[in-house]
């Protein structure tokens, strides 16, 4: 009488297997999308160079060298350019501090064509956190410029100008996002 029966698992046993099965299918679907996230780097624009630690400090006797690229950080005025469309080139020293508050700074080769520059005026023109300026003896026809990054285009039809604008205005290099510009 003493008969053998399949007797099932208490309940507790299943929901703890399952709990198991749940937080490893978990972990593997986020792994996935780490890899995914890292191998496709979402946001990246080719041909931004990135420019790592960038020194920070305010110094109104300081003067930055002029070269052939904006500068992209560093010691800089305490007085930041305010921001919006000149048609004369501005203190890089001001426009600095402007990048560290989070702006993007459109410089363009003064012999840019009239047309170029109108498309870079009607882009700059509504939007906040953006300075556009001559910038002479630039290498490129057009330099995009946001704390730490920078980006040289040919033409003002290219479409990663959008791109930088939206992904480096008030984005995630800037070291006081949201300051006054």
């Amino acid at each position: 009488m003493n008969e053998k029966r399949d007797i099932p698992p208490p309940q507790q046993d299943i929901s703890r297997k399952r709990l198991i099965w749940l937080v490893i299918s978990f972990s593997l679907i986020m792994l996935s999308l780490v890899v995914i996230f890292v191998i496709n780097k979402p946001g990246s624009i080719e041909g931004v160079k990135i420019y790592e630690q960038q020194v920070r400090g305010h110094d109104d006797a300081y003067t930055i060298v002029s070269s052939d690229l904006p500068p992209v950080g560093g010691v800089h005025h305490s007085e930041w350019q305010a921001c919006g469309i000149y048609s004369e080139p501005v203190a890089p020293e001001q426009a600095v501090h402007s990048l560290e508050h989070g702006a993007v700074w459109i410089t363009y080769r003064p012999d840019l064509a009239a047309g170029e520059l109108a498309d870079l005026e009607a882009l700059a023109g509504d939007q906040d956190y953006l300075l556009l300026s001559p910038f002479p003896g630039q290498r490129s026809p057009i330099v995009l410029t946001a704390w730490g990054v920078q980006l040289e285009v040919e033409s003002s039809e290219d479409e990663r100008i959008g791109a930088f604008i939206s992904r480096y205005r008030l984005g995630p290099t800037i070291p006081e996002r949201g300051a006054d510009c």
